[in-house]
């Protein structure tokens, strides 16, 4: 269209006037390694020759890309809500139409395509709530529960609840390091002020409370304090906090009046005999005044044997809040309209078949193959780091990750540092360049200066892992002798 001869207006949107805010968003899990696999995988398809035939996903907890499979009776429900014409099918099980039809009468209209309650479905939240019950033997409000689209949603709700007002220092948020790094990228996004916590790596990745205080005085002159983050299981440590050291960080939250955030979401990823507690079981069992300690944890459906990172369900439950709270966290739901599909996910986590119903044998036997799957190869994974000179990983307890420590020789560091890398960065595009396995340098995640480590998911099936321990072994003796 012609423009009359009028002089073209500058954009509306630049990086002068945009918010500022947005510009310091970062995912340190995003990059030149990632980019790199990518392009690599695009050359093998090109016919490219390399060291190997196939780029091993390695980088993250998506279960479903490695290859498991769905659990039937979930995407059953899935079918039935969608599709309620397959009820007059004899190829589902009655007790997957009874629930469907359930979930179905719950929400807003008779359809998957229909909003549901502020907060989600009522039904489903008191699900939630006799499972929470169950869990820690202590009562839960389907009125302090909310559905959330997955916990990445979640830990950026519980980020603005605690956020300060005009005029009023940033509000300081508490995060592991190493940690989760869509934590930082929420902070720098709402313009809080990040404090980070160095995980004791001496004590199997528990807290150090000394740490604790250290990181939270330092950071009181630039910040209001508002939030402890805690992730357990860890990520991307795979550990399991004990109840002990949890107390410790519950004291230390109450004494210094910070909320803390429970991301829960690897509750059901804990192996050999490991006992996982939720915060609000242990904060329930506590002595005055700790057991009114303010709490919110997450779960999700993306995790677990469940493994439906797609779907986007999870929940939160708010503990120990003045009642003003849960009206305010009700208010902002109100606006969210949650999904109905991530809520079937999440209440199929929460309220699985039971003995009697006739999905129950097939759902346990697929969710136990998983689970000892999973825990097989995070013994694969230990032995196999352990065995290898210069590596150290303690054993994979929970989650879905090995973070083994490796020890790069000083003529590698500084190669790194002069390609402006961060040595372990360089570590983990040499290793994807060589053997086409894709991890995630310990750098993305917070560590302490000096140490190094990379995250590997335990994911991949056991035949490419067989594959990938051999290509490993050789790559990393390799590497040593050339920069010893």
């Amino acid at each position: 269209m012609a423009n009359n001869g009028a002089t073209p207006k500058a954009k509306a949107l630049t990086r002068q006037t945009m918010n500022p805010y947005f510009l310091k968003i970062v995912h340190p899990m995003r990059g030149p390694i990632l980019n790199r696999s990518l392009e690599l995988q695009r050359e093998l398809v090109q016919g490219v020759k390399k060291p190997f035939n196939k780029v091993i996903q390695a980088n993250d907890g998506d279960s479903q890309a490695q290859g498991q499979k769905p659990l039937t009776f979930l995407r059953q429900m899935l079918m039935l809500c969608t599709n309620p014409a397959l009820f007059d099918s004899d190829d589902f099980p009655e007790d997957a139409k009874c629930r469907a039809n359930r979930m179905l009468s719950g929400f807003c209209g008779p359809s998957i395509g229909c909003y549901t309650d502020d907060g989600g479905t009522e039904a489903l939240r008191r699900d939630v709530a006799a499972f929470i019950q169950r869990r820690d033997g202590f009562a839960s409000d389907f009125r302090s529960i909310f559905f959330v689209a997955g916990a990445t949603e979640a830990m950026e709700d519980v980020i603005q609840l605690v956020l300060t007002g005009p005029g009023e220092k940033p509000a300081g948020i508490m995060v592991p390091w190493p940690g989760y790094p869509l934590y930082s990228a929420f902070i720098d996004k709402l313009g809080a002020y990040q404090i980070g916590y160095y995980l004791d790596e001496d004590r199997n990745w528990g807290i150090d409370v000394a740490e604790l205080q250290r990181a939270l005085s330092e950071a009181k002159g630039n910040s209001v304090p508002r939030l402890l983050c805690v992730i357990n299981p860890g990520n991307p440590t795979g550990q399991v906090l004990s109840m002990e050291n949890m107390k410790e960080a519950i004291r230390f939250a109450h004494d210094h009046r910070l909320v803390i955030l429970a991301d829960e979401v690897y509750q059901e990823n804990v192996y050999f005999g490991t006992e996982f507690h939720s915060f609000k079981k242990v904060v329930s069992t506590m002595e005055p005044p700790y057991c009114n300690t303010e709490l919110v944890s997450i779960h999700s459906a993306s995790k677990g044997c469940v493994g439906e990172c797609g779907l986007r369900g999870g929940y939160i439950e708010l503990v120990n809040f003045e009642p003003i709270v849960y009206e305010a966290v009700m208010n902002l739901y109100s606006t969210k309209d949650g999904s109905t599909t991530g809520q079937i996910a999440m209440d199929v986590v929460v309220n699985p078949p039971t003995p009697g119903e006739p999905s129950y044998e097939r759902f346990m036997q697929e969710k136990m193959a998983i689970f000892v799957s999973h825990e097989k190869r995070a013994e694969l994974f230990t032995q196999l780091f352990n065995s290898v000179e210069g590596i150290q990983c303690p054993r994979t307890t929970g989650a879905l990750y090995a973070f083994p420590r490796v020890f790069i020789p000083e003529r590698a560091v500084a190669e790194a540092q002069k390609l402006g890398m961060e040595p372990d960065a360089f570590y983990c595009l040499r290793l994807l360049e060589e053997t086409g396995f894709f991890v995630v340098p310990g750098s993305a995640f917070g560590q302490r200066q000096g140490r190094y480590h990379f995250r590997t998911t335990i994911l991949p099936p056991m035949d490419v892992l067989r594959e990938l321990v051999a290509r490993f072994r050789v790559f990393h003796v390799t590497f040593l002798e050339q920069w010893k």
